[in-house]
């Protein structure tokens, strides 16, 4: 959420950023809460005006009673009666012009980085670089869930007709214990970058999800808990920034640094797109996360070491990656600046993404009302930012296709057999 003193001082700046994002049909809203914020501190100032008057007034009815002019009195108490009437209808004015103008500055967007580039969706994203060369084997890689299913790894019929429906699956086996071996090994690695782990909450209520996020990824991403204001989460993010709600960090004690595990749950209403068998696009699935909280100077450089972190995970798993620089109409409202981590599928031959890093400015932090205290005691709103480390099971599809043997065999890279028991390769069944 923009702070609203920039409406104020600069609405062409705000509208030029609509336009970049081709949101147009927003552009009317700057106006909206420009001529309604006006009329927001208007009724301000009349009712301190109002407040004021009362109380001379006030002051008056006690001298003039004392006088015994109780005829003049009376009509300074009519004259107070007829303030507090319209105290009270300014008042009531004040609080529905506040929730509007708050309605509104829910969906403007926030102002993009400047270097971000300019396109309509997410066709139009800029690669930025290639970690890894992509190799395409001599033979031939089937489906995810085939490779799954050589391992008696993998049951989707059970989960979707008997247990759960469509976007559930059980994972066994060899492929089970791969699936957390990428965590456990993802949360050491953070852990060696200098991140504090952290299991959160798996429920938040709906105070942090208006924070965290824009209304349109509510409905479409987070199960409400019927019954109850909570929300099962769509990404640890939104607990572990959550977590600072309504608070004040000393200038000294940052940045914060965590990074976090947790299952994650998204309902993904209207998702479409590459890969929708098998285990690309699910309704649960686990992931370790990793955010910052720093201060605003500091954000430009967190962003780059973090989507840096998930590069370099993947490259230690032999997964050849490439970044690529989200434009202006593929970034989330809230964010600033978001760069994907996409793995090579040997299968399709072309990268999806398998992560998400993502400079949020201090939106999350107005909302949320993250502040920092200086050393000079002037408290100022923070800056938030997070990434993905690793999220499987879909980034199993780029490990195992990347690992694939020719005789069906799986290799397990170094880093990973502690993980798994020693094992250099998993066998199939």
């Amino acid at each position: 959420m923009l702070d609203i003193n920039l409406l104020r001082t600069n609405p062409e700046l705000v509208k030029e950023n609509i336009r970049k994002k081709f949101q147009d049909e927003k552009l009317v809203m700057v106006d909206e809460v420009v001529a309604m914020d006006k009329e927001y501190r208007d009724a301000i100032q009349r009712a301190d005006t109002l407040r004021n008057q009362r109380n001379v007034l006030s002051k008056q009815i006690g001298g003039l009673m004392a006088k015994g002019q109780r005829e003049e009195a009376e009509k300074v108490k009519a004259q107070v009666k007829a303030s507090a009437e319209e105290l009270a209808a300014l008042e009531q004015k004040e609080e529905e012009l506040q929730a509007e103008i708050r309605k509104r500055m829910l969906v403007i967007p926030n102002i993009i980085d400047p270097s971000v580039p300019i396109g309509k969706d997410d066709s139009e994203n800029v690669e930025v670089q290639r970690y890894g060369e992509p190799v395409v084997p001599d033979y031939p890689i089937p489906f995810h869930e085939e490779i799954m299913k050589s391992f008696n790894g993998i049951d989707l019929d059970t989960a979707r007709d008997k247990t759960s429906g469509n976007g559930f699956y059980y994972l066994m086996g060899d492929i089970a214990r791969l699936h957390s071996a990428c965590l456990s090994y993802a949360r050491d690695f953070m852990i060696d970058r200098g991140f504090t782990y952290v299991i959160p909450p798996y429920m938040i209520h709906s105070s942090v999800v208006n924070g965290v996020m824009s209304f349109a990824e509510m409905e479409n991403m987070m199960y409400k808990i019927e019954g109850e204001d909570l929300y099962l989460i769509g990404t640890s993010e939104h607990s572990m920034i959550g977590k600072f709600y309504d608070t004040i960090l000393d200038e000294d004690t940052l940045p914060r640094t965590l990074t976090s595990y947790s299952p994650c749950f998204r309902k993904e209403v209207g998702a479409h797109g590459i890969e929708e068998r098998g285990v690309y696009r699910i309704h649960q699935f686990e992931k370790q996360e990793m955010i910052v909280i720093c201060k605003p100077e500091d954000s430009p450089m967190w962003f780059d070491k973090l989507w840096q972190n998930t590069v370099d995970y993947f490259r230690t798993l032999d997964i050849p990656v490439r970044t690529l620089e989200c434009c202006s109409g593929d970034l989330a409202d809230l964010k600033v600046k978001s760069v994907d981590v996409e793995a090579w599928s040997p299968r399709q031959q072309k990268y999806f993404e398998v992560g998400s890093c993502s400079n949020l400015g201090d939106a999350q932090a107005r909302r949320l009302m993250i502040r920092i205290k200086g050393k000079d005691g002037k408290k100022y709103l923070a800056h938030t930012l997070n990434n993905t480390c690793v999220a499987p099971p879909r980034m199993l599809i780029a490990f195992l296709e990347n690992n694939l043997q020719a005789d069906g065999r799986v290799r397990i890279p170094e880093v990973l057999r502690p993980y798994m028991g020693g094992k250099d390769h998993l066998e199939k069944a």
